[in-house]
């Protein structure tokens, strides 16, 4: 980097930001505010971005087993699988060009851009909040799609023991145990906890060794710790591990008998907070994040091997409350990726730094946002990021809003340093979205409507034997949500309409549905609650070679529809019983394809594979909280 680019970084520190509020840790708790909107706790019903926001409340309600059994909660978010690598999809962008954070902290791969969320303990999960659309202009890189934060557990006052055990299909077994409490002043949280499977045969023409079942384990530890000095001034620290193996099939007819990837990501933040004056509040935090992947046992010999990702980073936000109506919030980002791998990569490290400022106005006949963020980084240079944004309440409880958000993805390592298929000279890739969104709060009914257009320029893509800014793409969509309480049932639905157009030859994107819809029924009964699950995925397409000359031609991955149940019982004070059911029906589906390779390592022209995703499961668990 440059001496004058960080000479302005640091001269800028005082007008600082970072991915998480001001007031967090109250906010956590309150479903009706919204943290990773704008970096600050606000108002879900005014804030710029569409949100989601899934409490702990939540995740207990649905006996959510992962992140990504949240996730197809969300309109415009589809998950795929790929024999044991699991991805995401954000209004029809790639998984790479959506922002993953863990207590504000970067944990994609750099090597990859993915995040593995399925890895994510949920018993060390508080709140899980997806922000759709564009953010780079407050987070910078890789926030096309739209950002996904999750916030680990909290203390409260007082102290509170858990331990839950769950067993299930698949020889499923699930262990944790946490403690938490505290006084007026300092609070904390420590737990850990140990799942196990036996999966699955994701792979379904039964070829070799690919034929048996590929499980999962893992470990995770958290710890949290939050002191107040006093009124004005907080500190505070989180620690978060997982690590386990998980098992894959390999698509190769020569396959070995237990290709696996032994895994580790972890995160780790502090942070001092305080009010200043009466106007200016600040929050300076300092943190890590590891990812590391380890492929043992794959049939092509460079497919095994090391990609480990340790990620610095340093935060200043400052929020200046000017008046009741007009806030001003000014930071500056720090952050180094270091690559450790087993491949010779050109380059193994870069750092990147941003100064960024975001005006807000609040008023009775309006509200209104404007900001910019410019970004410097080592290898690829410098972007520069806007967004604006005006919003119109009316009396009847309703709104509407209109706004533009620019976002860019940083090229990875591999993009940029893989030996003999990269290329060094690569630019980022850049969206410019424009959205107009309504909400209605009408009684106890709260409905969301969106309809954007998403132009993305200088996609990344193989072409020969190296990676080129070839393409370009216009994602168009609607997508809308309804929750209320009707006759004694929580609901709440969802549904997404894409259309995402490669514009260099008119077809959809690869492996992108174009609708996806979901309804979730919830009630209790006194000590017994029931509840009901719905999901529908329209058909899409991928990509599969056909013939001896390597054409490829687009092949259907069909569209599919999953019912689940779940109960709890209440038993007493310190005792709860959970029972779910998935995929009740059985339904055989699957979200991408593959092909095998011959003896010779030749990819051979035959119909494609479905990617085998679970049939119906079941699991019981106890909570014991006394």
């Amino acid at each position: 980097m440059k001496r004058s680019h960080l000479a302005l970084t640091l001269a800028l520190l005082p007008l600082t930001a970072h991915a998480e509020s001001l007031d967090t840790t109250e906010a956590l708790q309150v479903p009706t505010l919204v943290i990773t909107s704008g970096r600050v706790a606000e108002a879900k019903a005014t804030a710029i971005a569409a949100a989601s926001v899934f409490t702990r409340k939540d995740i207990e309600r649905l006996q959510a087993r992962n992140v990504p059994d949240l996730l197809n909660r969300v309109p415009g978010v589809v998950i795929r699988s790929s024999g044991g690598l699991v991805s995401y999809s954000v209004r029809g962008t790639k998984s790479a060009q959506t922002l993953v954070l863990v207590d504000g902290q970067r944990i994609a791969s750099a090597a990859s851009g993915l995040a593995r969320l399925d890895y994510l303990s949920i018993d060390n999960i508080e709140r899980v909040e997806v922000t759709r659309g564009a953010r780079s202009s407050l987070y910078g890189a890789d926030a096309i799609g739209g950002v996904i934060q999750i916030f680990t557990r909290h203390g409260d006052a007082g102290l509170k023991p858990s331990v839950r055990l769950a067993a299930g299909s698949k020889q499923t077994y699930q262990r944790s145990a946490s403690v938490s409490g505290g006084d007026s002043r300092t609070r904390f949280s420590l737990g850990g906890s140990l799942d196990e499977s036996n999966g699955h045969d994701s792979t379904r023409d039964n070829v070799g060794a690919d034929s048996d079942a590929d499980g999962q384990r893992n470990l995770a530890q958290y710890l949290n710790l939050d002191h107040q000095f006093n009124d004005d001034w907080t500190a505070g620290l989180n620690y978060n591990e997982q690590h386990g193996k998980n098992e894959y099939d390999d698509a190769y007819e020569q396959a070995p008998a237990e290709p696996s990837d032994q895994f580790r990501v972890s995160s780790a933040s502090s942070f001092l907070q305080g009010q200043i004056n009466d106007t200016w509040n600040s929050r300076l935090e300092l943190g890590q994040s590891y990812d590391r992947n380890k492929a043992v046992g794959a049939s092509m010999p460079w497919n095994n091997g090391l990609n480990a990702t340790t990620r610095h980073s340093a935060s200043w936000l400052n929020r200046l409350d000017l008046n009741s109506d007009n806030q001003l919030t000014l930071g500056g980002d720090w952050y180094e990726d270091k690559l450790d791998s087993s491949t010779d990569y050109a380059e193994d490290s870069r750092s990147n730094s941003a100064a960024l400022f975001q005006y807000r106005f609040n008023g009775e006949q309006m509200f209104s946002e404007l900001g910019m963020r410019r970004d410097d980084n080592q290898l690829y240079g410098t972007q520069n990021s806007w967004n604006g944004a005006l919003g119109l309440p009316l009396e009847s409880g309703q709104q509407w809003q209109l706004s533009y958000a620019e976002g860019f993805r940083a090229p990875t390592f591999s993009d940029l340093y893989y030996p003999n298929f990269s290329n060094p000279n690569l630019k980022a890739e850049t969206s410019k979205t424009w959205e107009l969104q309504w909400r209605a709060e009408l009684g106890a009914t709260q409905l969301e409507a969106s309809l954007y257009r998403n132009d993305i320029q200088d996609l990344i893509a193989y072409k020969g034997n190296s990676t080129e800014n070839v393409g370009q793409a216009r994602i168009n969509g609607f997508e809308t949500s309804l929750s209320q309480e009707l006759l004694g049932w929580q609901t709440s639905m969802g549904f997404s309409l894409i259309d995402p157009r490669n514009r260099d030859n008119g077809q959809t994107l690869q492996l992108t549905p174009k609708r996806t819809v979901y309804i979730d029924l919830d009630r209790p009964f006194g000590a017994v609650s029931a509840g009901v699950s719905w999901r529908a995925v329209s058909q899409s397409y991928d990509y599969s070679i056909t013939d001896s000359n390597y054409r490829s031609e687009r092949q259907t991955v069909p569209g599919y529809g999953l019912l689940d149940l779940r109960s709890s019982w209440q038993a007493s004070a310190s005792l709860r019983v959970d029972v779910q059911l998935n995929n009740v029906l059985d339904k055989d589906y699957y979200t991408s394809l593959y092909q095998r390779l011959d003896a010779n390592y030749v990819l051979a022209p035959t119909t494609p594979y479905g990617y085998q995703e679970p049939g119906r499961t079941g699991l019981l668990a106890v909570t014991w909280t006394p």
